[in-house]
């Protein structure tokens, strides 16, 4: 362990904590410690996803807060998202003194459907998510050299190989992911620990909320995320895929 600086060697305070050196063993620090670790680490090259969604991103977003202030977060707005995420998104910014980058897509609504027809989520969901999320999401982290992501291992089998800190190639950065190994349960119990908000649709029968077309309350015993892409074999957008597996979009 090395004494964090007040102001940490990329200008980025970090707090009065000791930063352990965690590269050997992530598996064995607290998220809190591999937050810090990376924030001295990449400094304001670090940047944190949250989707104002799920509880994930919210409780990095309390954690890196208090951190730092100089770390940005970004979020993604299709333009397809649900109004009640982007009146909790515009509301819980003014709690957390975390810089936040709003992302949208190089295609307006109106313009991808000229290019590729209306309904694009119904008929051709890789598409429309390369275009919404994927393509906005590359560009932006082209001026990062990581990012930190909420995505935990027992969320769907796709992630279930996540490691703490790896490389992706996709979009070119270190992809850093502190709660890989913690539980639904133990995001919960740090919501209720330090009063983190919540999307108010997570009360309403959402267990994972996204786009507003593609995503549907679940049932009770349902699988958390059986309501995004529902009646279909879809499961992720692709951002979280190793290499970026959607389909090419011209944007």
């Amino acid at each position: 362990m090395h004494k964090a600086f007040e102001t940490g060697h990329n200008g980025v305070v970090v707090s009065d904590h000791e930063i352990p050196d965690i590269e050997e063993s992530p598996e064995a620090a607290t998220p809190q410690d591999v937050l810090r670790w990376a924030v001295d680490r990449y400094g304001e090259r670090l940047t944190l996803s949250v989707s104002f969604g799920g509880p994930e991103g919210m409780v990095l977003l309390d954690m890196l807060s208090r951190i730092t202030d100089r770390v940005p977060a970004f979020t993604l707005d299709t333009g397809f998202l649900f109004e009640e995420t982007v009146a909790f998104r515009e509301e819980i910014m003014e709690r957390y003194r975390v810089p936040l980058n709003v992302l949208t897509p190089g295609l307006s609504l109106e313009e991808q459907v000229e290019r590729y027809g209306p309904e694009l989520w119904s008929c051709k969901p890789d598409i429309c998510c390369e275009v919404r999320k994927v393509e906005p999401q590359k560009r932006y982290l082209r001026d990062y050299d990581a990012w930190v992501t909420g995505i935990r291992r027992d969320q769907t089998p796709q992630r279930a190989d996540t490691p703490v800190l790896g490389q992706d190639d996709f979009f070119g950065v270190a992809k850093i992911a502190p709660l890989a190994g913690w539980s639904a349960d133990d995001v919960e119990a740090y919501v209720h620990e330090y009063d983190v908000p919540l999307n108010p649709l997570l009360s309403m029968g959402y267990r994972s909320i996204g786009c507003e077309p593609c995503t549907r309350p679940v049932a009770p015993g349902e699988d958390p995320r059986a309501g995004r892409w529902a009646d279909s074999d879809k499961t992720e957008c692709g951002i979280h895929i190793a290499g970026g597996r959607v389909r090419r979009a011209d944007t």
